[in-house]
């Protein structure tokens, strides 16, 4: 499921970074943990989940849908094989719904129209933002960005963020980045700990706060001894 393209800025990242399989192994475990949180403790129904990405295991449908079979969720990207994966391998329970939109998070404005027809912004909802704001620069505006969908959330919605960090093992994701970057049509933008916390500014972080996303509520010992260079938190509104 990938390109030529794709393969030669993923091999001069590796290159730079060899932890990096690890890292987005640990984040895809986030994924899950954060979902099964949000359907399971917190009782949320509906899930807004912008920069899909690929399908791979446990998708938020998934693990939403197994707590809740009704639950409704949108997912969001603007890269059309994205969207033609999604389309064909992520499928609905019976009673839940799934839409697809596509759309950039730049635009944030067009995500929440889209996402009407699927989810009742009325009550609470999820908006997923995993493993998709380092791709945000900050020319694109990232706190107006989220502050638009947290202008967007009724009252016990919650907001779930995972980014790339620039002071975990500092040197090595820095030059994983410029590596990227100079292949990439995106260009990453990776940010501390206390820049990945300001996005949740006007929320209530949920327990243990912005951590790298191995230690964020890890189901065993051996979750939360893996290696990550993401930050990643869970915010209420």
């Amino acid at each position: 499921d990938n390109f030529a393209a794709d393969r030669a800025a993923g091999d001069a990242v590796v290159a730079a970074y060899p932890g990096i399989a690890e890292s987005v192994r640990a984040n895809r475990a986030f994924l899950a943990r954060v979902v099964r949180f949000l359907a399971a403790e917190a009782g949320i129904t509906q899930f807004l989940d912008i920069g899909t990405g690929i399908p791979a295991a446990d998708n938020t449908h998934e693990v939403a849908q197994a707590v809740t079979p009704a639950a409704r969720v949108v997912y969001v990207d603007y890269d059309p094989v994205v969207l033609q994966h999604a389309r064909v391998l992520l499928t609905s329970t019976a009673p839940g719904t799934i839409d697809y939109i596509d759309a950039d998070l730049r635009e944030p404005a067009v995500i929440l129209g889209a996402a009407a027809r699927t989810l009742d912004f009325t009550r609470p909802v999820a908006v997923m933002l995993i493993a998709v704001m380092h791709l945000i620069t900050d020319a694109d505006d990232p706190y107006g960005i989220v502050g638009q969908l947290k202008a967007a959330m009724a009252p016990g919605s919650y907001l779930a963020l995972s980014q790339v960090a620039s002071d975990i093992e500092t040197e090595q994701v820095a030059e994983a980045r410029r590596r990227y970057n100079s292949l990439a049509r995106e260009t990453q933008r990776h940010r501390t700990q206390a820049e990945v916390t300001s996005f949740f500014d006007g929320l209530v972080l949920v327990d243990p706060g912005v951590v790298p996303v191995q230690r964020w509520r890890p189901d065993s010992d051996l979750t939360a001894s893996a290696k990550s260079t993401m930050w990643g938190g869970v915010a209420r509104r």
